[in-house]
């Protein structure tokens, strides 16, 4: 048995955003929102999937917005590349959802709170090893909560959980076991199987109940997210080669006037021939030992 990337954005509103993933959804966002604790007990999916018009173009920019207990509306993303202004587009998101809730002339007291959840294949907060880490409006100094979690942004970063298949023990572990590392098994695991929503998240995710539309949708998806973290990772490559070329050639300037040509191409990692160039350059900077005399 094969299953589908659920990092993947079609992929991921498929399984987590259909009319029959009511019950899967409930399950993942007490997971991920709540430690486990059956806090959701019904949601409605606002924006449920349908098959993209366009092959392999996202058809939504938020995979799923959904109106959970307690009248909160939770918008979830799957984010697999780390692009710019990335941060500011959750917050965006957030803050747009809370705010079209009222029409014009309505009290603001109707407003109801927000959580924007996303999911990231990527490393965002070097800072701790959370692997879910919560955000909301507090007092800077005193770190009161401001309008009591009106708006709450949380982050799953995946490459931050590490535990293998026989170290799984909640809900949480299982769910992010299952987005991390769901497409790489052959079969459902029995620790796995024995939560019914996560048993019928692989059901979902089976190719084998796939059309051959939505299979070459995804495939090209996949192909479009692989092309774009390897122009993503060259232009890194190339930015890091090219500040590292611009230190080596003003340490050569620096040596002109002290070293040999062989001495400095050796010194620097520069080539001869680019140490050359530079000595025929005119000098806009004092060379090692000039400003000192």
């Amino acid at each position: 048995m094969r299953f589908i990337n659920p990092k993947t954005d079609i992929a991921f509103k498929k399984i987590f955003g259909s009319e029959q993933s009511k019950e899967i959804l409930i399950s993942f966002l007490n997971a991920m929102l709540y430690e486990g604790q059956p806090i959701i007990e019904d949601l409605e999916i606002l924006n449920p999937y349908f098959a993209p018009r366009i092959r392999g173009v996202k058809e939504t920019y938020l995979d799923i917005k959904a109106k959970i207990t307690g009248n909160k509306t939770a918008i979830v993303e799957m984010q697999v590349l780390n692009v710019a202004g990335f941060e500011k587009r959750i917050l965006y998101n957030a803050a747009k959802s809370y705010s079209i809730q009222l029409d014009v002339g309505e009290d603001y007291q109707l407003l109801n709170p927000v959580i924007a959840l996303t999911i990231v294949d990527f490393e965002m907060f070097s800072e701790f090893d959370s692997v879910i880490s919560h955000f909301v409006l507090k007092e800077k100094d005193y770190l009161v909560d401001y309008l009591s979690y009106d708006l709450e942004l949380v982050f799953v970063e995946l490459p931050k959980f590490t535990k293998e298949l026989e170290e799984l023990e909640t809900l949480t572990d299982k769910w992010l076991y299952f987005m991390k590392k769901g497409r790489s098994l052959d079969t459902v695991p029995e620790t796995m199987s024995a939560v019914p929503e996560i048993e019928q998240a692989f059901a979902i995710a089976s190719q084998a109940n796939l059309s051959r539309e939505e299979l070459e949708d995804l495939e090209h998806r996949e192909m479009f997210i692989h092309d774009q973290r390897n122009a993503i990772q060259k232009a890194v490559s190339q930015a890091v080669s090219q500040a590292r070329n611009e230190e080596q050639r003003e340490i050569a300037k620096r040596l002109l006037n002290l070293l040999d040509e062989e001495a400095i191409a050796q010194t620097t990692g520069l080539s001869l021939e680019e140490v050359q160039k530079l000595k025929q350059q005119p000098s806009n900077s004092p060379s090692l030992g000039e400003d000192e005399v």
